[in-house]
């Protein structure tokens, strides 16, 4: 009966079972780096939006300034409508 140290199929076995656990641990890295990323991505998202109100806050604010400078021309008598 042949050594099991010296048996090829064996050794090979065991070689692709490294492999294997290099390439999952290399997966697993991988999968955390990824989720990282979707942390992120999702907290842009959450910036974007909140600047996106903040801009609106300031469109709304900017079109009373507009009205409210209109009606005081008007009532200085500064434009010719």
């Amino acid at each position: 009966m042949a050594d099991e140290t010296t048996n090829p199929v064996l050794e090979q076995l065991r070689a692709i079972r490294a492999t294997l656990a290099q390439h999952t641990e290399e997966f697993t890295i991988l999968r955390r780096r990824m989720a990282s990323i979707e942390r992120q991505m999702a907290g842009l998202h959450g910036d974007m939006a909140g600047i996106h109100v903040d801009m609106t806050n300031m469109f709304t604010r900017f079109d009373s300034v507009d009205h409210r400078l209109d009606r005081v021309e008007k009532r200085l008598e500064l434009t010719d409508a």
